[in-house]
């Protein structure tokens, strides 16, 4: 009976991280930890930002937005890790897989075009600052975010449709999650119109993205040299780092796994490249871009904790 479910057509089986029992328990506190640490840090961004009017500014406008990506990024892959690491059925509908595939796509297509946006921005601030309100104005600002979620949400419709119109002749998934490189393995047909439009999509969001985000930081990085206190240039330099360091590792693992060719396809290299972007950038995201900013942490000391321990404190009536 049990050997009947396990090739049903009508449901897919994801094999998970390990089935060894230690390491599930390893996985499954890592992803746990990780998960709080982005969905709190995320939250709390969006939170302080609609506090501070200071921090309404074009770019904390796109940081929000990327913590919208980030949480739902985040919240479409990882509950569902967690659960499958400590249940005995890993299973996922068919239904259930396309959607998590689309928002994964979705997501991850959107945060591609809106790190090369976020690039532009910081370039138009630093090195064009009497323009800047200008040329990011609230409109302006607006537009870019659409057309990002817009060209992300295109961009997925068309990659799930052509996936879940494949003929399956396998059903286990070696995989934590419903992800198009591994599926194109389970087909009986050859996925190479699959493939090739994965790649070609592929070079114009990721590439474009990557390419645009390199060509916004090099003048930046010229603007930075300019700088006369060597305390201001330090700064800039760390900030600009660690948003470069955080930008290379998501693109680095966007292209390893959406435009290498499936001979060089490597389902265990796969999912430990598919954790990099799918969980530990939207934990460290919030944290690089904005938490070591003074008017983020000030806020939060100030507005949210002060608020906290008022809350706290016992009324002189009681």
């Amino acid at each position: 009976m049990g050997d009947s479910n396990q090739t049903s057509p009508g449901r897919f089986f994801l094999l998970g991280l390990s089935n060894v029992l230690y390491l599930q328990v390893i996985c499954f506190i890592m992803f746990l930890i990780m998960y709080i640490t982005a969905l709190s840090g995320n939250i709390l961004l969006i939170l302080v930002v609609k506090m501070n009017s200071k921090l309404q500014t074009p770019m904390y406008f796109f940081l929000t937005n990327l913590s919208l990506i980030d949480i739902s990024f985040s919240s479409n892959i990882v509950p569902i890790v967690l659960i499958n690491t400590v249940s005995e059925d890993r299973s996922i509908s068919l239904l259930g897989c396309a959607v998590q595939m689309y928002i994964h796509m979705w997501c991850g297509g959107t945060e591609c075009i809106l790190l090369a946006i976020m690039a532009y921005d910081r370039f138009v601030a630093i090195c064009r600052p009497l323009h800047y309100q200008t040329i990011m104005s609230k409109t302006i600002c607006a537009c870019l975010a659409s057309i990002s979620w817009t060209v992300g949400l295109g961009n997925s419709l068309i990659h799930t449709m052509l996936t879940f119109q494949l003929p399956f002749c396998k059903f286990h998934v070696n995989h934590f999650f419903c992800e198009m490189p591994p599926f194109f393995q389970l087909s009986c047909k050859d996925t190479h119109t699959n493939e090739t439009v994965m790649h070609v999509a592929g070079q114009i969001i990721i590439m474009c993205g990557f390419f645009l985000t390199i060509v916004s930081y090099v003048p930046i990085i010229f603007t930075i040299f300019k700088i006369r206190s060597s305390q201001g240039r330090q700064k800039a330099f760390s900030t600009c780092t660690s948003h470069l360091t955080v930008v290379s590792v998501y693109y680095g693992t966007i292209m390893f796994m959406y435009l290498k060719p499936r001979s060089t396809y490597s389902p265990e290299i796969g999912k430990i490249v598919s954790i990099l972007y799918t969980v530990v950038t939207p934990m460290l995201n919030p944290i690089i871009y904005s938490m070591r900013n003074k008017d983020v942490k000030d806020t939060i000391k100030i507005k949210l904790f002060r608020q906290s321990n008022q809350g706290k404190i016992p009324s002189a009536n009681t």
